[in-house]
């Protein structure tokens, strides 16, 4: 996410490396270099132009703090402006309606089935009962997409006649009165422009259900036209927020710094992965600290907290406290990582992360693990020691590697037991976020 604007952004702090204050001459380039970053990421001229005069204003200006390096003083500048610039705080949710009603629009190919499937999903984890409605009539599949998405996270998708999305939405209205659904998800259609049927159409619906909230999906991949299409839809429906799609691609960040300030409208969540689970309230502040490289923290402790389970890892600690840590349990661990996503999303929310890590490398080392073990008997994960040359070869076989694979994996998996007696001899064995042993 942001990785080729972290890294331009990255070369305009180098150049105030090392000089002993902030002045106007030695600020003009690197402000030059924040802009060229924010152009090339396809943000708004307009906000960009509003961006660099708020940065070189606060930087010349008595707000600099003298205990800070210069570099430091010109990060915190832009940190705070991009947190200014995305809206400072996140917006939640109104929900006031029984049952509240969500209308999803947005143009074709943005992601507008799948989000509303995953907005389901985030919402049932709160404690809400969702109703999924099919109201694209006209995506050929559209209404099918959402019924295996809602087989696949298990929620109810109302498809009516499958003609009349106007129908379609009031009759879908009285079902989620009837089966107690206390919020409506109404995937609405998109169209690949924008013309005066569908916006009549969105209208008619809207004014029918009087949404609580009105949120536009718009792709990351799309740039500047993505911004242009949703002022348009903006000054038709009167927009609650955005939601953002495909950060977890090669998206230039243009979108996201630039909706809010076009519109006057928040983004309210971003989507970091197609799986079921990836849509995150977008939080101005951790963002920011993404783009500019400082991680986000707070991000990965509610990834832990939201995909650890808390008394299977109370039992891992137990097992290292005891070093009877095996390769079963060396399986599991490696799920629970998976479970929070890519090795990159990871390592973009630690402050500090090496950027020259071999990602795809370390992806496939992962899955290989993972064949390894797999292709070993309940019995030899449980003790390794029973596997000598044969067994060894017969696990390779079985998990399309070389022996020097398995042994790799022996080594490391004796490494770590290693290092765990030392840590129980001496006392240091720390206890992680809820109990999460790494």
């Amino acid at each position: 996410m942001f990785e080729n604007l972290q890294d331009k952004l990255g070369r305009a702090f180098r150049l105030l490396s090392g000089k002993g204050r902030i002045s106007e001459k030695n600020i003009e380039e690197a402000v030059k270099q924040v802009k060229l970053s924010l152009l090339e990421a396809d943000v708004n001229y307009k906000v960009v132009k509003e961006f660099i005069n708020g940065v070189t204003e606060k930087s010349l200006g008595e707000e600099v703090l003298k205990s800070f390096s210069p570099d430091q003083q010109f990060i915190k500048i832009v940190r705070d402006e991009l947190i200014n610039m995305l809206g400072e705080r996140s917006s939640p949710l109104r929900l006031s309606s029984q049952p509240a009603r969500i209308m999803m629009v947005g143009l074709q190919g943005s992601g507008k089935t799948t989000t509303s499937a995953k907005l389901a999903t985030l919402l049932r984890k709160e404690g809400k009962k969702p109703l999924l409605v099919a109201a694209d009539v006209y995506r050929p599949a559209a209404i099918d997409q959402l019924v295996q998405l809602g087989k696949q996270i298990d929620i109810p998708v109302f498809t009516g006649d499958r003609r009349n999305p106007v129908v379609i939405v009031k009759e879908a209205m009285q079902q989620a009165i009837k089966n107690i659904n206390d919020v409506v998800i109404l995937d609405t259609a998109g169209r690949l422009h924008i013309d005066d049927t569908m916006m009549s159409e969105l209208k008619e619906i809207a004014a029918l259900v009087k949404p609580d909230e009105i949120l536009m999906v718009v792709d990351a991949m799309t740039g500047q036209d993505a911004v242009n299409s949703a002022k348009a839809f903006n000054e038709a429906l009167e927009l609650s927020g955005f939601v953002v799609t495909k950060l977890d691609g090669d998206a230039r960040g243009g979108v996201i710094l630039s909706i809010r300030h076009v519109t006057g409208k928040p983004v309210k969540f971003i989507g970091v992965s197609e799986k079921p689970d990836g849509l995150e309230v977008f939080y101005p502040d951790r963002v920011a600290g993404r783009i500019l490289g400082l991680g986000d923290v707070l991000s990965l402790i509610d990834k832990i907290q939201a995909n650890v389970d808390e008394e299977k890892a109370r039992e891992m600690e137990e097992k290292f406290l005891k070093n009877k840590f095996d390769l079963e349990d060396f399986l599991d661990q490696l799920r629970e990582i998976k479970k929070m996503g890519s090795i990159a999303d990871i390592l973009e929310m630690i402050p500090g992360a090496p950027k020259d890590v071999d990602l795809a490398g370390s992806e496939k080392s992962m899955k290989r693990t993972e064949a390894i073990i797999h292709s070993m008997t309940l019995k030899e994960r449980r003790n390794p020691k029973l596997l000598n040359y044969s067994r060894k070869q017969r696990v390779a076989r079985g998990s399309g590697t070389t022996i020097q694979d398995v042994n790799k994996l022996l080594k490391s998996y004796d490494q770590m037991k290693d290092m765990m007696k030392q840590f129980n001899r001496k006392g240091k064995l720390r206890k992680g976020i809820k109990g999460f042993p790494f």
